[in-house]
């Protein structure tokens, strides 16, 4: 079974990636912008999926309640 994401932990990581972009004077260094970016783009994708796992979570939970 695929280790679940920490949303938590992703979060920071994203912020630690828009802090780096906020605090680039004029033009960032592109290589290092692209890589960051792929990255940002990853972690928000794991993040979405993680998100819809808990929201499914949460209808089952909701469901049995209703049921009960």
């Amino acid at each position: 079974m695929p280790k679940k994401v920490d949303l938590t932990k992703n979060l920071k990581e994203l912020q630690n990636i828009v802090d780096w972009f906020s605090v680039q004077n004029d033009v960032p260094d592109l290589e290092v912008g692209i890589v960051k970016a792929a990255e940002g783009a990853r972690l928000v994708k794991e993040s979405r999926e993680r998100l819809k796992e808990i929201e499914n979570t949460f209808e089952e939970i909701k469901k049995d309640l209703k049921e009960e």
